[in-house]
This record gives C-alpha cells, structure tokens and sequence, in this order.
C-alpha cells in the first residue's frame, strides 16, 4: 500500500523561504519519478516540480527558486522553496510515481497535502 505524507507548510511573508517533505511508503524514491503538485482555491492542481535519479524538472514560475531532492536513505522527497511569492500559495501534494519526469500526467498516488501561504 502506498503512503504519501507531506509535512512543512505554513505561513511566511514574501521573499522568504519553506521547506516542505513527503515520507514515501510503499515506493521508492530511488526507483519511481516522484513529484510536487500544487493547487489554490479555485485553480486546478498544477504541476510543480519532478524528480528522478539524477535530473529534476520543474515548471517555469519556480525554475531558480525552487530545489527538489530526495533521501534515498529516507526514503523522502523534499522541495526547497526560496524567494516566495503570493502566488505560490497552495496546497502542495506529494505525487508519484509519474511515467517520465515531464509526464504531462500525475502519478496515481497522492498525499493529504500541506498548506503554503505566502503574505505579501
């Protein structure tokens, strides 16, 4: 059975940062392209970030800002937010596994989510 549990959202005021992490079970990070999705109210989700071994891709509005990386060892992924906008608020997903890293279409596997609001 595969678990996905994101944890790190929260409140911070434009230009800062957040670091948000998904606890993977039942795939792993080594193996399976896994991703960031996000979604804010009235929007559909967006994909954010992707992640295999050895390359990363992301969506143009958080290309520079933010880092996606895994922990084979943790078997997590994480994704380090930099220089926030009030746009990137969202509730961001753990999703995998995804077919390639610039599959156009999510994983089946989602988490609960965790909410990023960004204050300007």
């Amino acid at each position: 059975q595969v678990q996905l549990t994101e944890s790190g959202g929260g409140l911070v005021q434009a230009g800062g940062s957040l670091t948000l992490s998904c606890d993977v079970s039942g795939l792993s990070v080594s193996d399976d392209v896994m991703a960031w999705y996000r979604q804010a109210p009235g929007s559909e989700r967006e994909f954010v970030a992707s992640i295999t071994w050895g390359a990363q891709y992301y969506r143009d509005s958080v290309r520079g800002r933010f880092i996606i990386s895994k922990d084979r060892a943790k078997n997590t992924i994480s994704l380090q937010m930099n220089r926030l906008k009030p746009e990137d608020s969202a509730v961001y997903y753990c999703n995998g596994p995804l077919e390639d890293l610039w599959s156009s279409s999510p994983g089946i596997n989602w988490g609960r989510g965790t909410q990023v609001t960004v204050s300007s």
